[in-house]
């Protein structure tokens, strides 16, 4: 690195720079967030109406019911 002291002007440009880099950054961190909401909300919507027509073809044919065998008491 340079260690001559820097002018006003420079570290003036040095700081818009270093300013402007984090704005990009944040907007496109901003524009990665909204893109992995978006794909869990799709998700979401899927995995509920997978779900919703699963529950509902049960309703339509609910499974046989079991038998169930006589408990026998214990005697004490």
């Amino acid at each position: 690195m340079n260690d001559e002291p820097k002018s006003a002007l420079e570290l003036k440009e040095i700081r818009q720079t270093r300013k402007r880099n984090q704005d990009a950054e944040g907007v496109k961190a901003m524009a990665e967030i909204a893109a992995a909401d978006v794909a869990i909300r799709k998700r979401t919507a899927n995995l509920r109406a997978i779900r919703l027509a699963k529950e509902e073809a049960d309703r339509a044919n609910p499974p046989p019911a079991k038998p169930t065998k006589a408990k026998k008491k214990k005697s004490t």
